[in-house]
């Protein structure tokens, strides 16, 4: 008799509390008005091996673009002749790229290319002039160069068998593959003004960065509101927006963050923040095994019969489940302690996950619990 029993792992939630460490301003804030800036464009991808587009829209935007270029030609469905295109080397494209707030003209940005039609592979493909326009409508960039896909792909038998492929191919980069020729407007300084904008807005961090700045340059920094700390340099202080914020944001200050529990249900990971406690409770939990046996059953014949001796298959299922046990959690203050309370339990990550619902329906759990 083969028997095969299937019970619960146990898991544990392991957490460890660091020290708190200050950081930089600069690395908890951004400045207002310092702001990248999205642009797109439209444009054919060129000298493709075989794996473009086989689309009559794609076919017509390469006439546009080559009527532009001062030649005369039409696409295979309008006129069936030898004069006309009907290449499976192009494919249309969306172009994207991301401005900063303060590039100047002649630098260069980093482009996505990625295909909109029914072109197979962009390997080997080249991007032609192509401009990128920003949510204003004005063209910021003008993009064009050799695309890098970082994959492949090879087909055996014709294109009809079996083959491999590595990476998506049907999006590109072109480092450094557009030329910016417009500058992105930037502001620091509105009415004499420059404000720190909260990574993470909170009220006492905000209210700590504002402490900090002060103790360095006195008058000089106030907490708006949770999310902005306002920089108004007194008239005495000879220093330009520019050389200020870079000082400020050199300052270290010890942000405060509230008490959150982050749960991804997909691959049950659960972090915890320094801040989480929990307060008295109860929590009863049982694991289920679940028993499978397999008893072979010999079948015999009957006598002077034709029949022949068989091995019938027979299997039983049972479940017990194991009493529950009822475990008192003391109140916590540290997230060790909620650990070493629910490692008690020796629960999986899909029970620890009910357990904190249940935790913060009763009240219990003192933080904020986001399921992914």
């Amino acid at each position: 008799m083969y028997r095969l029993v299937i019970a619960a792992a146990a898991v544990a939630l392991v957490a460890v509390r660091p020290a708190p460490a200050d950081v930089r301003i600069k690395d908890v804030t951004d400045v207002s008005g310092a702001r990248s800036n999205q642009l797109f464009g439209f444009g054919l991808v060129v000298g493709l091996g075989g794996t473009g587009s086989r689309s009559t829209f794609t076919q017509d935007v390469a006439v546009q673009a080559l009527q532009r270029l001062g030649q005369t030609t039409q696409i295979f469905s309008q006129q069936p002749a030898e004069s006309v295109i009907r290449s499976t080397s192009i494919a249309a494209v969306l172009v994207t790229a991301e401005i900063g707030p303060f590039v100047r003209k002649g630098g260069r940005l980093d482009v996505t290319v990625s295909v909109i039609d029914d072109s197979t592979s962009l390997q080997g493909g080249t991007l032609i002039f192509t401009p990128l326009r920003g949510a204003d409508g004005n063209v910021y960039a003008l993009a064009q160069g050799p695309l890098s896909i970082g994959g492949f792909s090879v087909t055996a038998g014709g294109g009809a068998g079996s083959g491999i492929q590595k990476n998506h191919l049907n999006v590109g980069r072109i480092p450094g593959g557009a030329i910016i020729e417009k500058e992105a407007p930037g502001e620091l300084v509105r009415d004499g003004r420059a404000t720190l904008l909260l990574k993470e807005p909170d009220f006492n961090t905000a209210r700590l960065i504002a402490k900090v700045i002060n103790e360095r340059y006195p008058n000089t920094a106030q907490a708006a509101d949770p999310g902005a700390v306002v920089l108004c340099p007194p008239a005495d202080l000879c220093k330009t927006p520019t050389q200020l914020i870079a000082e400020v944001g050199l300052l270290e200050v010890r942000p405060d963050t509230p008490a959150r529990v982050v749960i991804n249900e997909r691959t049950g990971t659960i972090v915890a923040g320094e801040h989480v406690s929990i307060g008295n409770a109860g929590i009863a939990h049982g694991n289920l095994y679940i028993g499978i046996s397999f008893n072979p059953l010999v079948s015999q014949p009957a006598p002077l019969s034709a029949g022949t001796t068989a091995v019938v298959p027979r299997t039983q299922v049972s479940s017990t489940e194991q009493q529950a046990r009822l475990i008192n959690v003391p109140k916590a203050t540290t997230v060790a302690e909620v650990s070493r309370a629910l490692n008690a339990l020796g629960v999986t990550p899909r029970d620890l996950i009910s357990i904190f619902q249940n935790m913060k329906k009763a009240g219990a759990l003192h933080a904020e619990l986001i399921i992914e």
